[in-house]
C-alpha cells in the first residue's frame, strides 16, 4: 500500500513561538525543549504512556527512542546540483532516507493507528478512517501522528530529515505538523490535487 507521511516545515523566523515547540536548528540539531509545566519531565512522562497507553509525546521535544538519530553527522548533505535541481525545478530526487528497520516500525505503529479505538485516539488533531467518497476504496488520512507513537515522533528530528531541509529552505525549520494518508493498492481513494 501506499503511505505518505508528510511533514511540513517552514522558515523559522524571528518571532516568538507562543506555545514550546520543536525548533529544528540549520545544523540539523533540535533545540531541546523538555515541558517543566507541573514538573513533568521526559522519563515521567515516558513512564505515564506505559501505564496508560494515551500520553502525550508532545510533550518531548527531543528523541524518545534510538530508531532515528539528531547527529548531524549522519545526514548526507544535498550536493550543490540537487540544490540547483531543487531552485530550477522545484523538486529534486534525494538519497534515501529511511532503512529498513525504520520502516517497518513505521509501517508497524501505523497499522496500531489505523484502528479507531486505539490507546491515545484523542490525541489526534484530525482523524478520518475513511475520507473516500467511494465506499470501495480506502483513504485514510491523519493529522497529529507525533503525539501518539515512538517512531512517528522520533522521525521529526532525524537529521537525514532535517539536514536537507534546512539546505532547501536555507536556514533554520520549524515543524509545521505531519499528516498521514494511507491508500491501500488496489483500491486506495483518491487524494485530488492540492
Amino acid at each position: 500500500f501506499f503511505l505518505s507521511l508528510s511533514l511540513s516545515l517552514s522558515p523559522l523566523s524571528d518571532e516568538a513561538c507562543p506555545q514550546p515547540c520543536p525548533l529544528l536548528q540549520s545544523c540539523g540539531r533540535p533545540e531541546i525543549l523538555i515541558e517543566e509545566a507541573g514538573g513533568v519531565g521526559v522519563q515521567t512522562m515516558l513512564e505515564d504512556r506505559k501505564e496508560t497507553g494515551d500520553a502525550d509525546l508532545a510533550n518531548a521535544h527531543s528523541l524518545i527512542a534510538d530508531l532515528f538519530s539528531d547527529d548531524a553527522s549522519t545526514a548526507q548533505l544535498l550536493s550543490a546540483e540537487q540544490l540547483e535541481q531543487y531552485e530550477r525545478d522545484g523538486f529534486m530526487v534525494g538519497p534515501r532516507i529511511l532503512n529498513d528497520k525504520q520502516i517497518e516500525a513505521l509501517r508497524e505503529e501505523l497499522s496500531e493507528l489505523t484502528c479507531p479505538d486505539h490507546p491515545g485516539s484523542q490525541l489526534w488533531y484530525e482523524y478520518n478512517s475513511n475520507e473516500s467518497v467511494d465506499p470501495e476504496k480506502v483513504l485514510f488520512h491523519a493529522l497529529g501522528a507525533w503525539r501518539l507513537r515512538p517512531a512517528l515522533h522520533d522521525i521529526l528530528w532525524d537529521a537525514k530529515f532535517t539536514v536537507p531541509a534546512s539546505q532547501l529552505l536555507g536556514g533554520s525549520v520549524r515543524f509545521w505538523h505531519d499528516q498521514l494518508f494511507c491508500k491501500p493498492a488496489l483500491h486506495g481513494g483518491v487524494v485530488a490535487w492540492h
